[in-house]
């Protein structure tokens, strides 16, 4: 069954000419359980389409479901703070807070109660690799595939049901790179998270369970 569907999906800037696309009549489904990459040359939309996805632009022609419901007619603050994750290539991390307060933070922010925040967040942190001694330490004192799990350890502290990543190993050496994708593999196949990867990597796209690749038209898209 398919947890997210683009339909006929179509977008374009503001201030662009009528039939100056970024994207056009783009027919995408998202299944749980699976990787998704999608691949494409530079301006062939494909952070534009993460966006679309996590309901950040909202101006586009088509449609997007989600769980079968439109995402035009949902409570898109409630969609992100609750079924989306998203990772980003530059970490976007708060570089004034330890690890452990990033991830914190993100629960504060998605008012998630009832649980011992600490706790929940050192277990975020065993799930991607990290160590407790880790937790106090500055994010900036921290390597860069060590901030990127510290990333998807943010992204998960709500139980999002989509995991979105924009480039994630981007930054990253070969090595490292696999570890992270290892860690977003392990977040599909185990536990039943649909993560859809913007990439360049052939590595990601040979890993991934599906490669959609976005082809440029009209001299843009």
């Amino acid at each position: 069954m398919n947890l997210l569907k683009l339909d006929n999906l179509s977008y374009r800037y503001s201030d662009a000419l009528e039939d100056e696309y970024v994207l056009k009549n783009i027919n995408m489904s998202f299944e749980k359980g699976k990787v998704y990459a999608i691949k494409g040359k530079s301006g062939s939309g494909k952070t534009t389409l993460l966006s679309l996805i996590s309901g950040l632009e909202k101006n586009y022609e088509g449609k997007i479901l989600y769980a079968d419901e439109e995402l035009s007619k949902m409570d898109l603050d409630k969609y992100r703070n609750t079924d989306v994750g998203i990772v980003f290539q530059s970490y976007n991390l708060l570089p004034s807070y330890t690890a452990l307060e990033n991830i914190i933070l993100s629960m504060d922010i998605n008012n998630s109660k009832n649980i011992d925040k600490r706790k929940k967040a050192l277990e975020l942190m065993k799930q991607v690799g990290l160590k407790e001694e880790q937790a106090d330490r500055m994010v900036l004192r921290l390597s860069g595939g060590e901030q990127q799990r510290i990333a998807i350890a943010r992204s998960l502290s709500y139980n999002p049901k989509i995991i979105l990543a924009d480039e994630p190993t981007g930054n990253l050496d070969k090595d490292t790179e696999n570890q992270i994708l290892n860690i977003l593999i392990s977040l599909a196949h185990d536990d039943d998270k649909c993560v859809i990867i913007v990439t360049h990597s052939e590595n990601v796209c040979n890993r991934a369970d599906v490669v959609y690749d976005l082809k440029k038209i009209n001299g843009r898209k």
